[in-house]
This record gives C-alpha cells, structure tokens and sequence, in this order.
C-alpha cells in the first residue's frame, strides 16, 4: 500500500508567521519551491504560502513584500495528512479541500509536502483523472 511517505518530497521546509513576503519569495526561490509551510511561535503549522498567493494577493495589489507579513497572505485552517496515511486517504483530503498541496506530518513535524507533480509521479490514470477532476473540473 503507498502512503504519503512514499509520494512526498522530504525535507520541506517551512517559515515563521512574522517573516516578510520578501523572505518566503527568497526561500522558495533558493529551494526551488512554489510554497511554504507558515509556522507560529511554537512551530505549528499556522498556513500555507505559495507563489501565486505572492503574485495575486501582494505585488498585484500593490502592497510591499519587504513589509507584508507571510502570515497576512495565508488561507485560514490548513490541511495536513499523517506520514503514514495511505494514498486514497491524500486524495480524498486534497480532492475534498480543493487543495493543490498537502503538507505531510510525523510525530507533529513537517515531514514532507505532496504537491501535484508527486501525485502525477506516483498515481496510476484513473486516480490521477480523477483528481484533476475534482480539483479543477467543478465550480
């Protein structure tokens, strides 16, 4: 059976609520990444921010990435799946949400994050159709 540790990227990396915009951009840039985990000041996962959520809800609005806070550009109650959790379970968490990445936790850390091209990697085609459905197929 394939779990989220198996289709996971390690190693992700992760932000704290009061670091700027301009910092997220920078880290991602340096990793390579599209988004980042934001944490509180007791490292608990508070939000996700991803390079469109910089794009669409700061430069776009004309607001200064060196001021804006990462926490300010972050959606509200996010989603996460255990290490362990198997892949019907990742998909039903992402395709119930509508969400594009998955954080992936162990022991209550960040572990890794499953974003779309994992899920392209390591799905067969009816699983992978079916989540591009729900995620992009419906209002």
């Amino acid at each position: 059976m394939t779990q989220a540790k198996d289709i996971m990227k390690p190693g992700t990396h992760w932000i704290a609520r009061g670091d700027t915009v301009a910092t997220a951009a920078t880290v991602m840039a340096d990793m390579g990444v599209g988004s980042l985990v934001v944490a509180d000041e007791n490292d608990r996962m508070c939000g996700i921010i991803t390079d469109r959520d910089i794009v669409v809800k700061c430069v776009a609005l004309g607001l200064d990435p060196a001021e804006t806070l990462a926490a300010e550009l972050c959606e509200c109650t996010p989603r996460w799946v255990d290490a362990d959790a198997d892949v019907e379970e990742v998909l039903d968490e992402m395709e119930g949400h509508r969400v594009k990445r998955m954080p992936v936790i162990k022991d209550k850390r960040l572990v890794g994050m499953i974003s779309e091209a994992d899920l392209a990697r390591h799905l067969d085609d009816n699983q992978l159709g079916e989540f591009v459905t729900a995620i992009y197929g419906r209002p």
